[in-house]
């Protein structure tokens, strides 16, 4: 073989390449095309959003405002045997009953009550 051989196979290998590269690329941009129909059927299928009037309202009474309150703790139960383990439906949520003094708790005056200020705390 000859260098004009050598110089005709290595046009037709990169016009091979080129038209396997522009192949390729068909084929992507036609599967994209393809999802995108897709999708686009697929949000058609759903269901519209809701009017103004299906929207939630406010109560007649206003709108609901939250309701503070000063919970008890529970004793925690103990088992009744030292060996015998407490499972979790045994256990109660903590402070789930109302308290009887429903006067938040405040800072005494002269009492500092933060940590690492060098005061007593809250005593």
């Amino acid at each position: 073989m000859n260098t004009a051989s050598y110089a005709v196979l290595a046009v037709s290998q990169e016009q091979l390449n080129v038209f396997f590269a522009f192949i390729g690329g068909m084929i992507v941009s036609g599967l994209l095309i393809w999802a995108v129909q897709l999708g686009m059927t697929v949000r058609d299928k759903e269901p519209a959003p809701p009017r103004p009037e299906e929207q939630p309202h406010l109560p007649e009474g206003g709108a609901v405002h939250e309701e503070r309150e000063v919970r008890e703790p529970e004793e925690m139960p103990v088992a009744s045997q030292e060996s015998e383990r407490l499972m979790p439906y045994q256990l109660h949520h903590a402070a789930s009953r109302r308290g009887d003094d429903q006067q938040r708790k405040r800072w005494h005056p002269g009492s500092s009550g933060a940590f690492g200020s060098g005061g007593p705390g809250h005593v």
